[in-house]
Order: C-alpha cells, then structure tokens, then sequence
C-alpha cells in the first residue's frame, strides 16, 4: 500500500484551492468478466476496453462552515457531516465517504479536512460503462492533486480498486478502474498475486475512424444493479461449473481475438467475435438478458447490425451495436422506436485528469 506523509500545514493555516477532475467512462468490447477473482487469480484474465466521451467530474473545494460537504449533483443528493471520517459512516453517498476515509487515513494521518466534495456522471448509476468506478477514479485524481500526492496512473487504479471492492466491499471486478485512469484502447491483463498489466494499443487513425462510424450505444432505460450477476459468476468461478468456466474462457480468448481485430481494422472479424463473446457472458450467470434486451438485440438484428452486446455485467444499462456506417441513421430511429435510447459514440485517449482553478 502506497502511504504519504502529510505534506500540508494545519487546514487552518492554509488556503484550500478548487480542484476539479473527470475520468472517462468505458465500452468493454471483450473479456468483460474475466477480471472477476478467482477466475483472474487461477487462469489469468483479459479485456479488451475503449474510452469513450462520458465522463465522471469531482469537485472539491473548501468548506462555507468547516462542516464536510458531500453533494451528487446527478443524483440531487447531498449530505454534511462533522469533518472527523468515522462521522460519514453510513452516508448515502457511500462512495464519497470512503474515498474520503481511505485519503484522510492513508495520506493525512487521519487528520480531517473541512471541504466541499461535488460530483456528477454522464451516465447513470448501473449503465453498464464503468461509471461507478471511473467517479471513484475522479475523486482520487482530485485529491492526488489537492495533496500534492506522488501517484501514478497504476497507483490512482489501484486505490480506486481498493477502496471500491476492499473498503466499501462493492461487487465487481477491476477493469474499470485501470480503463478509467489510463483511456483509451488498452488491453488489459489481470494476473495473479494482484497483477495487472496494461497495454495501451496505438490504433491507427483511420481504423478509429471507421470503427467509430460503425458504433451506436443504445441505453435500455434500465439501470440495474450487478451486484448478483457478479456474484453468480464468483460462485461459478469457485465451484468451476463447467458451463460458466467454458464461458470464461471463451470470452478470455475472445479479448485476444478482438485486439487482432482491432489493431487491422477487421470489422467483420469484431462483429464475429463480439456476437461469440455475448453468447459466452449468457453462459457465465443468470439474469445477463432480459427479454427487453432480446427485444432490442432482435430489432438491431433485423435492421442490419453486424453485432451487439451488452456493455457491462449485463441485466440492462447501455448495449452496444456495430453497424454498416451509411446505415447508421436509419438504425438509430429503428432502435429509438423499439424503446431504446439509440445514439453515436465517440472515442476519447484521455484518461483521468485534473486541474486547480
């Protein structure tokens, strides 16, 4: 665990700036899922993730009253508590809370800091594009800059990591931290004794132009919680169930294939994959299509998708689709028409980030 000595004075001793952060959020296009402990820890895992133009914004800046401020703009939720981290024990915005705790802990000695922490996501809880871990994300690279801390992108992940599956003990696996962090294309591998690797890919231009031209995001208008999904897999991981493991491995396979892919621009061989892989996740836990999901894949299918998939751990949230790109209009109003909410996506090679104002 990476520790720093506080470096400030007494808060009363110093003027506290206005920092603001963003993190972007992510498309998962393979591998989803195989960074799930134990399957990581036994086998290894790999994903295969790009950023996208949503993001995670953190604000902090200092306190009208030396009470702590907690505020979700997205969520109209706000809170304050005593500035001491064991008073934002139980807060409903549990995510800042632990954020705080873990920094004022490991980086001030446990000295608290009167602040105003603000956050908003572009996308909502449950989309299925990493959003919850990407908002962690950005309120780490806030306070990295707020306390002068010495982290890198791998620390700013880990941290994020840490705090969001170890601290507040929330589902799920660890790709979205590192695609947060770091954006862009990355294939990431998840190896033993807590390794991660990750491997940025320099696409050419013209490949992310076409691909990006070939992709729609369709929001189902569900924002579920993945909690049992994820759960479901773990088990199937510990009780190696035949059929999730094949899954598993299908989908850890299917990553590598898609990077190929990726890298020459082969996008049928994206679409083959990603329709292999989606039929691999359903193999993996219960509950990962929904018949408005099904609706959804069958219209896209009818109306010339190549492809499509669930972004995410499955159950609702964002799906995404590859499609011939002089069709792609026509598309989108047949998918708006079916009961989603059908649009472009651009890419974006900017991870985590942060300034003082």
């Amino acid at each position: 665990m990476l520790s720093c000595a506080p470096s400030w004075p007494d808060e009363t001793q110093m003027q506290i700036p206005t920092i603001r952060s963003r993190a972007p959020l992510r498309l998962g296009l393979a591998g989803g899922g195989t960074d799930l402990s134990p399957y990581c820890d036994r086998f290894g895992g790999a994903v295969l993730n790009i950023t996208i133009n949503r993001h995670a914004y953190a604000f902090i800046g200092p306190s009208p009253d030396g009470q702590l401020h907690f505020i979700a703009e997205d969520l109209d939720i706000s809170e304050s508590f005593d500035p001491a981290p064991e008073a934002t024990m139980g807060a409903r915005l549990g995510i800042h809370a632990g954020v705080y705790r873990r920094m004022i802990s490991q980086f001030r000695s446990g000295a608290p800091l009167p602040l105003t922490i603000t956050t908003t996501t572009d996308a909502p809880p449950g989309s299925g594009l990493g959003s919850s871990s990407a908002l962690v994300v950005a309120m780490v690279e806030a306070w990295r800059t707020l306390l002068g801390l010495p982290l890198g992108l791998y620390d700013v992940a880990h941290l994020a990591f840490e705090i969001e599956r170890i601290d507040l003990g929330l589902a799920g696996g660890k790709q979205d931290q590192y695609a947060a962090a770091f954006g862009g294309a990355n294939f990431i591998e998840f190896l033993g004794t807590d390794r991660v690797i990750v491997n940025p890919l320099r696409v050419a231009p013209a490949i992310i132009n076409e691909i990006e031209a070939s992709l729609v995001t369709c929001f189902t208008g569900v924002s579920r919680r993945s909690e049992r999904i994820i759960e479901e897999q773990q088990k199937g991981m510990e009780t190696a169930a035949a059929d999730a493991m094949a899954g598993l491995h299908q989908m850890k396979q299917d990553a590598i294939n898609m990077k190929l892919s990726l890298l020459t621009g082969d996008i049928r061989g994206m679409a083959a994959t990603l329709n292999r892989s989606w039929l691999a996740k359903k193999r993996t836990a219960g509950g990962i299509s929904t018949d408005l999901i099904e609706t959804l894949l069958s219209t896209a299918m009818s109306n010339g998708a190549l492809a499509g998939k669930v972004s995410g751990a499955g159950g609702g949230g964002f799906m995404m689709f590859l499609v011939p790109p002089e069709n792609r209009t026509r598309f989108i109003r047949a998918m708006n028409s079916a009961g989603g909410t059908a649009e472009p996506v651009h890419f974006t090679a900017q991870g985590a980030e942060s300034w003082a104002v």
